[in-house]
């Protein structure tokens, strides 16, 4: 069954932007790990006038890594950085599915505090080693002692590319725009990028306390899935907000 007709699952191809794409990223070198949680468990952690999209039953938690060589806000280009974060899956009054962040470690100061303070995203400058080849990915990321001390660390090797991802890797990588919490309002980015080129990842070892010190527990110690992409030259553009917060 084509995983475009599975109810739950995102269209598989990008809708238009809303308008002019204000932020252009190129992200490289990416991987999607994916644990399933109870949406009841997860929903308090959402944007107002959000609720956990689900797939089968369950939402599920990423931890997503990439490096983004390049990014540029209003075509002027503001470097590059590492990033590691925590995410979630939401869909809201008007249907649009998304992505809710966690916790967003970075390793740009300057793009840390432009974040969170223009629209609200959860970033945190933290230390962050990504390093890789064809074929094996590590990455460490440490956060300052003063936050707490959270760090993770994981190896990859890759294997064959995904020729038909499921519905499970449509529905965790499939995702066109994003939900955040700004000025007493939830927020809708609409994103935009040409479908992921996927691959099966061999082998997978994670230490770390990433996703515990976003607010989630997971039941599996090890994820559903691992997939590992050498990238996407995304843009991005801000709708309107949602609806007041109550």
């Amino acid at each position: 069954m084509s995983s475009a007709r599975v109810p739950g699952v995102p269209p598989l191809d990008p809708p238009a932007l809303p308008g002019p794409a204000l932020l252009g990223q190129n992200w490289r070198d990416t991987v999607f790990a994916h644990w399933p949680v109870p949406p009841e468990r997860v929903a308090p952690l959402l944007p107002a006038h959000t609720r956990p999209d689900v797939l089968h039953g369950f939402t599920y938690v990423g931890l997503v890594a990439f490096r983004a060589p390049s990014t540029t806000a209003l075509g002027i280009p503001v470097g590059g950085f590492d990033e590691v974060n925590v995410r979630l899956y939401s869909v809201d009054s008007h249907g649009r599915q998304g992505v809710v962040f966690l916790s967003m470690d970075a390793t740009a100061p300057h793009s840390v505090l432009a974040a969170r303070t223009l629209v609200g995203l959860p970033y945190l400058w933290s230390r962050i080693r990504l390093r890789g080849d064809d074929h094996t990915h590590t990455g460490t990321v440490l956060r300052h002692p003063l936050r707490g001390g959270v760090r993770g660390r994981w190896r990859l090797t890759v294997g064959e590319p995904l020729a038909d991802p499921s519905p499970l890797e449509h529905f965790v990588t499939a995702r066109w725009g994003l939900h955040t919490a700004r000025a007493g309002r939830t927020w809708w980015i609409r994103v935009h990028h040409r479908p992921w080129p996927l691959y099966r990842v061999r082998s997978w070892t994670y230490q770390g306390n990433l996703l515990q010190a976003a607010g989630v527990h997971v039941d599996a110690p090890e994820p559903v899935s691992v997939l590992w992409s050498p990238g996407v030259d995304a843009h991005a553009t801000p709708s309107l907000a949602t609806a007041p917060r109550t």
